[in-house]
């Protein structure tokens, strides 16, 4: 008896013409292989290269393809030849009559045909099975790797590929990469009727092929939720980083109706750390990844909604409810909100770099590019913690990492465990008193023009991979005048809204803003967005828990 199949959905495919023989040779094998394989019968060429393709998007594995070689408009040869670049993995079989011996012994070369089979194969015990036996044996044994459910096909150095590839990492969706210029990459796109002309190609699990898209449709196609399942909450967090992830969990584990709302994947900038070091209770270190996963699971446990990839653009107060609207024109209400929205990393202004994004030039540590700077010489603009992080990181592949610093050195802005550690790295080296004045490149970064900031001495040096992590530009400009800011941006709260003890402009509450609260009453600020935060995960995790408790005291006096 044949053994159970690595996959689950491993397919045995028969193709004949004549229904009858069809339909004996899938019952045949129905008998010996139904428990373990899917059989799956075609009665034409057209049909059978059809029902491949789907199966190719699906991303089921077919083992062995039996096709009978006198079938009208394309015979059992010309099929075989064609499935060939669909499964090239796949045990090929044709079915003759002894008329056909020697157009079978002639596929062997065409086709590179496994086995042929005389009609009838009675009795299949003696004739039929143990052949299939022995392909099975020898497929499984091969290199067949079944693949992860979702596939993306795009070019190495497309920015929109790279954003794709992103966004399913941080949003820990399985994946595999296929590159346009790969014969497996040109089977998908043929697969999806594709020219590759617009990249990425998506292929979801369920085989829907999707062309360049973008965040939402590809939340949607991949499992993650992005749309509320209630009108009205007692709480909308809105953000996903660690201030927002704690906020989630406290305020469900706490009897809140909550919902989170990311833009684009949890964890914020803390996720895409590749170790911190310094979180309470994780002595050696966890990767902002790993930290995420397991705040996001615990806040879904205790029962809270996470919305990803849906853009907040706008809250507006309507009596006791505070409502969110979407870029999309709906709305959630709620009795609270809590703005979790986090920073993201200035632009590098140099020339060059706004054309090489995504393809040599990143923002943040980009994990899915580190493999790729295998033997390369890798720089990393700025010096905080989340710069040092990615040295370390990448230090591990790359040939050599530098770190560019425009102040005198690192104890400015970067931890002292991380310095200590940048420090003993035999391949990395920092530049003090040294910014990018350009990037060039055609199709991917090249070259950086490097300028010493007290001198003006400019250097040109070799770069294939530039990463930047430079200031924090708060995620805040949607709130427009709707509640105070400071003039970067952060949201002012608690006792930075009073002046001489006295609430801010349009505060009608007989009390003043508690702690985290902003000039809106039930509207809360936690992490990094606050103004004069600490930017700090631990702090991040602790206002957003903070914030909930002042919600509670919020709500039981409304």
């Amino acid at each position: 008896m044949a053994q159970a199949a690595d996959a689950a959905r491993t397919v045995i495919m028969t193709v004949d013409d004549d229904p009858g023989v069809s339909r004996a040779v899938a019952r045949d094998l129905r008998r010996r292989y139904g428990a373990s394989y899917r059989i799956v019968r075609a009665e034409s060429g057209d049909s059978a290269l059809e029902a491949l393709r789907e199966l190719k998007l699906r991303g089921d594995l077919v083992a062995v393809i039996l096709a009978d070689y006198r079938m009208p408009q394309m015979n059992g040869i010309e099929f075989l030849e064609q499935a060939l670049d669909v499964y090239p993995g796949a045990r090929r079989v044709l079915l003759t009559a002894y008329a056909d011996t020697n157009a079978a012994i002639d596929a062997i070369n065409v086709v590179d045909l496994d086995h042929y089979l005389l009609k009838p194969w009675d009795p299949p015990e003696e004739k039929l099975y143990p052949v299939l036996d022995d392909l099975l044996d020898a497929w499984r044994a091969s290199d067949y790797k079944p693949v992860p459910a979702t596939k993306v096909v795009g070019h190495r150095w497309s920015a929109r590929s790279s954003d794709v590839r992103e966004f399913l990492a941080r949003n820990q969706v399985p994946y595999r990469w296929y590159s346009v210029e790969e014969p497996e990459g040109q089977r998908l796109l043929a697969a999806a009727e594709a020219d590759g002309t617009r990249l990425p190609l998506v292929i979801t699990p369920d085989g829907t092929p999707l062309v360049e898209p973008e965040a939402p449709e590809l939340a949607a196609h991949v499992g993650l939720a992005t749309t509320p399942t209630a009108d009205f909450y007692d709480l909308v967090v809105i953000g996903g980083g660690p201030a927002g992830l704690g906020s989630a969990v406290y305020g469900a584990s706490e009897g809140l109706r909550t919902v989170l709302v990311e833009r684009s994947a949890t964890g914020g900038q803390a996720g895409q750390s590749s170790r911190i070091e310094n979180y309470l209770g994780f002595p050696d270190g966890v990767s902002g990844a790993q930290l995420t996963d397991r705040a996001r699971r615990q806040a879904a446990k205790f029962g809270a909604e996470i919305l990803t990839a849906r853009e907040v653009t706008g809250l507006e107060i309507n009596g006791a409810a505070r409502v969110v609207r979407f870029a999309d024109g709906s709305a959630v209400a709620a009795h609270s909100v809590i703005l979790a929205t986090g920073v993201q990393y200035r632009q590098l202004e140099a020339e060059g770099c706004i054309d090489l994004t995504g393809c040599g030039v990143f923002y943040g540590s980009a994990l899915t590019e580190a493999t790729s700077c295998q033997g390369q010489d890798v720089y990393i603009v700025g010096g905080a913690n989340s710069a040092g992080q990615a040295a370390m990181y990448l230090s591990r592949f790359a040939k050599s990492v530098t770190l560019l610093v425009r102040g005198a050195d690192l104890s400015a802005s970067m931890s002292y465990y991380l310095i200590q550690q940048i420090n003993e790295a035999p391949n990395i080296a920092v530049r003090s008193h040294t910014v990018v004045d350009a990037a060039h490149g055609v199709e991917r970064l090249e070259q950086l023009t490097l300028r010493h900031v007290q001198n003006g001495d400019r250097e040109q040096v070799d770069a294939q991979w530039m990463f930047v992590f430079i200031g924090a530009a708060p995620l805040t400009d949607w709130l427009g005048d709707t509640v105070l800011r400071d003039e970067r941006g952060f949201i002012l709260a608690g006792p930075d809204l009073t002046v001489d003890g006295r609430p801010p402009t349009g505060w009608e509450l007989d009390r003043p803003p508690y702690h985290l609260e902003t000039s809106i009453p039930g509207v809360f600020v936690a992490g990094d967005a606050r103004a004069e935060s600490a930017k700090r995960v631990a702090s991040a995790v602790g206002e957003g828990a903070m914030a909930v408790m002042l919600v509670h005291r919020y709500l039981e006096q409304s």
